[in-house]
């Protein structure tokens, strides 16, 4: 496939647009003309004819002068001729034999007073109007007025050049505005195109907004919003990466201290089994962070996957999870309500949805626990309520970003890990101070995503 560009296919169009017009012309200006220009012939022959009838004669008495052939060449002349019995008694122009018999042949058969006719003398065309004439002495005569074809063609030929120059200048004059187009349309594509290759180099920071017109207008907002989308994933990306790095380095550096210590015979701690264990609790640690990091990076590609999608019971799915954590605070009370309710989602990923909720609550509840299910209208809530502290306006409006931590968190990526899953599910996550705790939710759609 040849490849154009905007200019060239603009030039293209306007070529063809252009040549469509002619060839459409071509066609059908001719036959509209020419028909316009029959009817026109006519009209003449029938004025001629009258003018003739006016000279007061009961039988008109045509001008003979100009040959039959002659007239031919004169364009608007129109001829005459009177016949009566079958050529006896014929006046006017003299017509060659053939011609008057088939006129003739035409005024016999003729009902109407006035009929039009034509027919191919040669290779030109004669129109011709017959008018019965009846007198009360002599009988009936008839009265043939006939004019050549020249004029007829000579107008559609003058007519058809006209066009032709017209359509020439019109097409010459339609360059300028065309060469105007192209730059118009070029202009916010160019700009377009300077801003792609500023994103290919990493510089997105110089917005691009259109104003002229709707459609380019829409086309720079859709690239104002990749743009500001960029922004915010290397943000973030920047941020995951400064974070990771220093949620790792912690650790690290523990284990590292720890091991040279062990290496040089000092002891920080009583025994080498103490100090082993620290090197073991930092590297759980250490293996926990890890973890959600990968999962959390991983929730990006599952967004182009399908999920899981099964019928799950609360009650069931809620008594599993207690069931992990009853024991590691005995001083907690876990409560479930709804466990009736049915709702639709990935059972793998509402468990961690609930994992993180639990982890979370156990930080900062005081003594009790509540996982709840219900219906709202068209979602299904489930949440996770605790009597602990609550949170101010600035800290929910941040609590489900990523690497944000309360003043009891561990790596901030629990919350942001349930807003990745929400978001899968076509929900939301939302967090609310109650009057006696905080309730952490994840408000899902009642039916099955497609």
């Amino acid at each position: 496939m040849i490849r154009l560009n905007l200019t060239q296919r603009i030039w293209i169009s306007f070529a063809l647009l252009i040549l469509l017009i002619g060839l459409v012309l071509a066609i059908i200006f001719p036959l509209s003309i020419k028909k316009t220009m029959t009817d026109e012939t006519y009209k003449i022959i029938s004025l001629e004819q009258d003018k003739l009838m006016d000279q007061d004669k009961e039988v008109p008495d045509p001008d003979s002068s100009i040959d039959f052939i002659e007239r031919r060449k004169l364009g608007r002349s129109v001829g005459h001729v009177v016949i009566k019995n079958d050529y006896l008694g014929t006046k006017g122009d003299y017509i060659p034999e053939r011609v008057l018999g088939e006129m003739s042949s035409h005024a016999y058969k003729q009902k109407k007073s006035q009929q039009k006719y034509e027919l191919t003398y040669g290779d030109a065309t004669l129109f011709y109007i017959v008018k019965r004439l009846e007198t009360h002495s002599q009988g009936n005569f008839y009265l043939i007025s006939y004019m050549w074809d020249t004029y007829r063609d000579q107008m559609v030929d003058r007519l058809w050049t006209r066009l032709l120059w017209i359509l020439f200048f019109t097409g010459m004059i339609a360059v300028i505005p065309a060469l105007w187009m192209a730059r118009y349309l070029r202009a916010p594509l160019t700009i377009l195109g300077k801003r792609f290759e500023q994103i290919a180099k990493r510089n997105w920071k110089e917005p691009f907004i259109w104003h002229e017109d709707d459609e380019f207008q829409r086309l720079s907002q859709q690239f104002e919003t990749m743009r500001q989308n960029l922004i915010r994933y290397d943000t973030a990306q920047k941020t995951f990466i400064q974070h990771a790095s220093h949620e790792l380095k912690t650790p690290v550096m523990t284990i590292k201290s720890y091991a040279q210590s062990v290496k040089d015979g000092i002891m920080p701690k009583n025994n080498v089994e103490d100090m082993m264990d620290v090197i073991l609790s930092e590297a759980n640690r250490m293996e926990n962070r890890v973890k959600n990091m990968l999962y959390f990076t991983k929730l990006d590609t599952l967004k182009q996957q399908t999920l899981q999608w099964e019928l799950i019971y609360f009650g069931v799915l809620a008594e599993e999870i207690i069931s992990r954590f009853r024991f590691q605070r005995d001083d907690i009370e876990f409560t479930i309500t709804g466990d009736e309710v049915l709702f639709w989602g990935d059972r793998e990923q509402i468990t961690i949805v609930f994992e993180n909720f639990i982890q979370n609550a156990m930080r900062y509840a005081n003594s009790r626990i509540v996982l709840s299910a219900k219906e709202e209208g068209s979602n299904i809530a489930l949440g996770v309520w605790n009597d602990g502290e609550q949170l101010s306006d600035r800290d929910r409006e941040t609590l489900f970003l990523p690497f944000r931590k309360g003043n009891k968190g561990q790596f901030g990526l629990g919350l942001a890990i349930v807003n990745r899953i929400a978001e899968l599910h076509g929900g939301k996550p939302k967090v609310t101070n109650v009057d006696d705790g905080i309730l952490f939710e994840v408000i899902l759609p009642k039916d099955r995503l497609s």
